[in-house]
């Protein structure tokens, strides 16, 4: 442990150095008073929820390498089936936090995906890195685009079936954003249908569905087994765009919130160590394709974490705005224009049907505060504003200021 937990600080001393200014305080210092002081966490130990994808690498690397430890927490990853399993062990609290898709949580705190219950975003966990995958039976129809597949739509009539994860999710709005885009109107158009990641590929292969978004290795594997081409990243859909977040009830906060800052606090420097380097990221690669994480092989999951893409076509590229757990401290920052945008997308499907408080719901859900002091702990840099500004494929740029307008302003919608 630091030499810093070894000094015996008094309540008074961090009490009295707190009084004469907090932004004054070294972070290293506020690191060890949250470990070992008056902020030590309530629960030393706290379970924490995934789904195997390559995005849950922070959570499990964050226990793997012991920098929970150095917060004062033991993390426990546990691996489940499906993202409405995690949705109920998390509202049940079987689970204390869970690696999850930050519409689900949006969803379950306004009850349109679930029982109701307040919920929490305690930071994103990475940006990018999902994709959208159309059957190679589509494909060699010309289907390989958005544009190709709604021609093929349109010349060639029949029932067309698309899988996502979870009806308020991240891939869900990826999905539906992508159709609508190229012409294609998710709801009336087309079937849609709920699939657990891990069982995209298994269901493309008996012909279940014409196409899916999910997150990786699940689109690079489709590729690797020879069922599937990527037709679009979802970076091209959205650059730096949010994904799973670190998400709690707003119970757990309240009772237990230096136990949330520390996990966060963890996390957000288990991030910081994957985008390191190229070997961290290898590392961390071997680390998550084993059974009791992913269960892939690492050839599925090590070239799209570093931007080496290839779409099933004989194409390849290197895509600079792959997968980033870090980046420098811009992908975890909790926004609340990205929670907004979730609501917006949720009001345009017909999911909401009255336009939420959408400013007050984001402020309620992500705990900017809590993030902020998570982030001194781990010397993360926080962005000044709880705003951004972000360009769509179709050019429309999203930056919070108009909620209603901009989910009204879609042409294709319920």
């Amino acid at each position: 442990m630091p030499d810093l937990l070894n000094a015996k600080l008094s309540r008074r001393a961090v009490l009295q150095t707190a009084a004469v200014g907090a932004v004054g305080i070294d972070p290293a210092l506020r690191a060890a008073v949250y470990a070992a002081g008056s902020d030590a966490p309530e629960k030393k130990e706290v379970k924490i929820g995934f789904i195997p994808l390559t995005d849950c690498a922070s959570v499990v690397m964050a226990s793997v390498l012991g920098i929970d430890l150095k917060y004062g927490v033991k993390i426990i990853p546990s691996k489940e089936a499906s993202w409405a399993g995690v949705r109920d062990k998390l509202v049940n609290g079987e689970l204390d936090f869970a690696h999850v898709l930050y519409g689900l949580v949006y969803g379950v705190h306004l009850g349109i995906s679930g029982p109701k219950k307040d919920m929490a975003v305690l930071m994103t966990l990475n940006n990018n890195g999902q994709a959208i995958t159309l059957s190679k039976k589509l494909a060699d129809k010309g289907a390989v685009n958005g544009a190709g597949l709604a021609k093929l739509m349109a010349s060639e009539k029949r029932e067309y079936t698309f899988a996502q994860t979870f009806p308020t999710g991240t891939h869900a709005m990826w999905l539906y954003y992508w159709l609508a885009a190229n012409g294609i109107n998710p709801m009336k158009d087309a079937k849609v249908i709920t699939v657990p990641p891990p069982q995209m590929v298994a269901n493309m292969r008996v012909g279940n569905m014409d196409g899916f978004c999910v997150g990786e290795p699940w689109n690079h594997r489709a590729i690797i087994d020879g069922i599937g081409v990527t037709a679009t990243t979802t970076q091209d859909i959205w650059k730096d765009h949010p994904e799973k977040v670190l998400g709690t009830t707003g119970d757990f906060v309240k009772k237990y919130p230096n136990t949330a800052r520390a996990v966060t606090a963890a996390i957000i420097e288990a991030g910081k160590w994957i985008d390191a380097s190229l070997s961290n990221k290898n590392k961390m690669a071997e680390t998550i394709a084993d059974k009791s994480y992913v269960n892939t092989g690492v050839d599925a999951i090590n070239q799209r974490i570093l931007g080496r893409y290839q779409d099933g076509m004989g194409k390849t590229w290197d895509d600079p705005n792959y997968m980033k757990f870090y980046n420098d401290g811009a992908v975890n920052f909790p926004y609340l224009s990205d929670g907004m945008w979730f609501l917006t997308q949720h009001k345009r499907w017909g999911l909401l049907k009255d336009h939420p408080d959408y400013l007050g719901v984001a402020k309620q859900i992500n705990q900017i505060d809590l993030y902020k002091q998570a982030a001194t702990a781990a010397k993360a840099p926080v962005p000044k504003d709880v705003m951004r500004s972000s360009k769509f494929m179709d050019g429309v740029v999203w930056d919070g200021k108009d909620p209603k307008k901009y989910a009204d302003s879609f042409k294709v919608k319920v």
